[in-house]
């Protein structure tokens, strides 16, 4: 069984049983053995893992493709109309796609019984920074148009980046930001973080620091790392909405979250730190198969839930 024990204000730690850290190996297995043996080019591969968590039971999909978005609806039964989800997805900047994460964000929706509208956004090498960004921004934006009044955003990885960084756009002021639920953000591109570094870190998915170095530069193009809007954690502003940021304690991606919660916390906002022991990164995507990344999907919907005007 989970525990959880508070150790500062904000972080909270999640340890895990021996028979889930069995399962765990099974899906780190699975992970290791489709990229080893890939179905297609390296986007159809990633798309190939993602596509692996499942799509709720009682949704309804709609791809949208116009006004310059393009997405998919993720719409649970009996979800009100102004309110949405606006689901960022992860792959570094370089992968990932809606159709892909329709599974994914679907989990997030039914649980929190609001919709989700799980965004493409343009990708490197094609496009670069600021492109994603200005995407991101441009996007909520929209959903105001759709007649959403309130919106939580909600990505991983690189999407969680993205989330934070719609919070740059300060002239816009509808949709309001209800809430953001973050997984594993990718938050420093500059890659300062100690746990990159760390012996004490062994993360399972990024092993070696130019995995993450590579699509970084590829992605910003010779722009600085350090600008916010490509790394928030460089650009926290003075007021968030409440925060969730859940992470694996074994990720080099680790101190991200736990330095960008920790600046969040002294500005005065409502921060929570999730880190789970022995999970890797984006573990919620693994729902079918891990209790822990189904919990942690309840948590989040729970928080979202939590915080609706």
């Amino acid at each position: 069984m989970t525990t959880a024990t508070k150790t500062t204000s904000v972080e909270t730690r999640h340890a895990l049983s021996v028979d889930e850290r069995q399962i765990e190996q099974a899906v780190l297995a699975e992970i290791h053995q489709l990229f080893q043996n890939p179905t297609g080019n390296q986007r159809e591969t990633y798309d190939t893992l993602i596509a692996k968590t499942p799509i709720a039971d009682g949704v309804t999909l709609e791809a949208i493709d116009r006004d310059g978005v393009h997405g998919w609806w993720v719409r649970p039964t009996g979800a009100p109309a102004d309110r949405a989800i606006l689901y960022l997805h992860g792959g570094g900047y370089m992968l990932g796609s809606a159709k892909a994460y329709r599974g994914m964000a679907s989990q997030v929706a039914v649980r929190a019984g609001v919709a989700a509208f799980v965004a493409d956004y343009p990708l490197a090498p094609e496009h670069v920074f600021p492109a994603a960004p200005e995407a991101a921004a441009t996007l909520r934006r929209w959903l105001a148009r759709q007649g959403v009044s309130q919106v939580a955003l909600v990505g991983d990885s690189a999407g969680g980046g993205l989330a934070l960084s719609v919070l740059g756009d300060i002239a816009a002021t509808s949709p309001s930001i209800a809430a953001i639920a973050v997984f594993s953000p990718w938050l420093d591109l500059a890659m300062t973080g100690a746990s990159f570094t760390s012996p004490d870190i062994r993360d399972p998915i990024f092993f070696q620091p130019e995995m993450l170095a590579e699509p970084a530069a590829a992605y910003l193009a010779g722009a600085d790392p350090k600008d916010g809007r490509a790394s928030p954690l460089y650009a926290v502003p003075e007021f968030l909405p409440p925060l969730l940021i859940q992470v694996g304690g074994d990720e080099v991606l680790l101190d991200d979250a736990r330095r960008y919660a920790q600046a969040a916390a002294v500005k005065g906002g409502e921060v929570h730190l999730d880190i789970f022991e022995g999970l890797h990164h984006v573990f919620q995507s693994a729902a079918k198969d891990l209790p822990s990344a189904r919990r942690a999907l309840d948590a989040v919907a729970a928080f979202l839930s939590r915080h609706w005007a």
